[in-house]
């Protein structure tokens, strides 16, 4: 008995060493090319994400464009994001101001979180607000898993999609399109 928990134990470290070394490589490796910007007429001007409900919706004037399931930073249900490593995912009116094509994730859009007033709410309780809250796909090389991520909440508080959806939301959504997160 003790033989077998031991050569179990032995194969489960030899899985789990091989599962990160495997996600370091991909993540070096980078996402590819990013595609082509979307014509005009399909970008977007406005994100909104509904929280409580997993959904973005990408709008151009008053009409969808584009929607999506999303998954969360693993504590989003709690409330806005308030502080470095609270993984919960921002709430209020943000923009997209860079965007990142080397991402450990497949393509990454930055949210400009915190805000003064995030800034501001964060240091009045002697906390760091954090940052690096991003819409991104799968970490590279796990792009496989597709819609199996939405199954739970698992990001540090960014907004994660498939990798083909983030593809579709890189052609689409230029630097400073606003975006719109509610509970």
């Amino acid at each position: 008995m003790r033989n077998k928990l031991i050569i179990l134990a032995t194969v489960l470290a030899a899985v789990a060493v091989s599962v990160l070394g495997y996600t370091k490589v991909m993540a070096r490796i980078g996402s590819g090319s990013p595609p082509p910007d979307a014509p005009l007429a399909q970008q977007a001007d406005l994100i909104r994400v509904y929280k409580s409900q997993r959904r973005m919706v990408l709008f151009k004037g008053d009409t969808p464009v584009s929607t999506y399931r999303i998954s969360l930073g693993s504590a989003a249900d709690g409330g806005p994001k308030q502080r470095e490593g609270d993984e919960k995912t921002p709430e209020g009116r943000y923009e997209i101001d860079w965007r990142n094509p080397n991402s450990m994730a497949h393509l990454s859009l930055h949210i400009s979180y915190p805000n003064p007033a995030d800034r501001q709410n964060a240091e009045a309780k002697g906390l760091a607000p954090g940052g690096d809250i991003m819409i991104h796909g799968l970490p590279n090389g796990w792009g496989f898993l597709q819609n199996m991520h939405r199954l739970w909440d698992w990001t540090d508080g960014c907004i994660a999609v498939t990798d083909q959806e983030m593809r579709d939301i890189w052609a689409r959504v230029p630097n400073h399109t606003p975006i719109d997160t509610t509970p």
